[in-house]
């Protein structure tokens, strides 16, 4: 019991406009973590999440993305990211323009089959200079040579969309020293491979859950604490409130850098000097082992 209201929770589909910007919370709770690769990995899946999602136009200029790791986590935030993707405009390049005409001026069957293809048969026109709403086909050199290029607008795609592609991208791209291989929620044969066997996804937009989907486990709002000190589930109410509820209910600091400074403030005046901090922060977090089972 989180001692919410019912119904606090809204959908996305009724809270803001298409084109709003809130912040992006995307968490991947594991066991643990190799603590040596723990920070680069933590630094690769945050980048490539921002990246992906950045050539797909859901970021803004003002966008800044916050990278999390922790000993059972990887995770990131991004502020100003777009419920929907701005259209685009595609230019596609498709003949030589002595191909799209015959020899009686009319339009080719291979124009006409191109154009079917794409679903703007009613371009097809003797003159190749046809428009139709935001579409238009039309004659340009390329430098060479006279080509026909049809100018249409991409609808924007949702955020779900989105971040599933750069979810997958960015999970199949991280410096994994070495795969684990296990049945993943509710499974039975061993079909799910990452660094560690992954036991939740988190995924908000400002105070929604993005339904996106990560090695067989579907997005929520619930992570977990310390395994000793925190609650067992913490669940996020929004994207900006995750660090803080992570601590406050888990026990938990998300950012291995202000972890990393916690660590090193603490020990500094009883450890003999000099105290290498990374070797520190290892040695405890190598320490911070499963509970033994009841």
């Amino acid at each position: 019991p989180t001692g919410r209201p019912e119904g606090e929770y809204r959908s996305a589909q009724h809270e803001g406009s298409p084109m709003s910007a809130r912040t992006l919370v995307v968490e991947l709770f594991t066991e643990e973590l190799p603590p040596k690769a723990l920070r680069r990995l933590g630094g690769a899946f945050a980048e490539s999440l921002a990246a992906g999602l950045r050539q797909q136009g859901f970021l803004t200029d003002a966008s800044a993305m916050t990278p999390y790791a922790t000993p059972r986590r990887l995770a990131v935030a991004i502020t100003q990211v777009l419920a929907v993707a701005p259209d685009a405009e595609v230019i596609d390049k498709l003949m030589p323009a002595k191909v799209a005409l015959g020899q009686d001026g009319q339009p080719t069957e291979a124009l006409r089959r191109k154009l079917g293809a794409l679903g703007r048969p009613q371009l097809a026109t003797a003159a190749l200079d046809a428009a139709d709403g935001p579409d238009r086909l039309y004659v340009a050199s390329d430098g060479k040579a006279d080509y026909v290029y049809l100018r249409s607008v991409a609808r924007g795609q949702p955020l779900a969309r989105g971040l599933q592609a750069a979810l997958d991208e960015a999970l199949a791209k991280l410096p994994i020293p070495k795969l684990m291989t296990d049945a993943g929620p509710a499974g039975y044969w061993n079909t799910e491979k990452f660094v560690r066997p992954a036991h939740r996804l988190l995924a908000l937009h400002g105070a929604d859950v993005v339904d996106v989907r990560a090695l067989g486990l579907a997005a929520g709002r619930t992570t977990g604490g310390d395994r000793f000190l925190g609650r067992r589930e913490v669940e996020v109410a929004a994207a900006d409130a995750y660090a803080e509820a992570l601590w406050a209910e888990g026990k938990v600091i998300a950012s291995f850098d202000d972890r990393r400074a916690a660590i090193e403030a603490g020990f500094q005046a009883h450890l003999a000097k000099p105290v290498d901090v990374d070797r520190l922060v290892e040695a405890i977090e190598r320490l911070r082992a499963p509970a033994p089972s009841a």
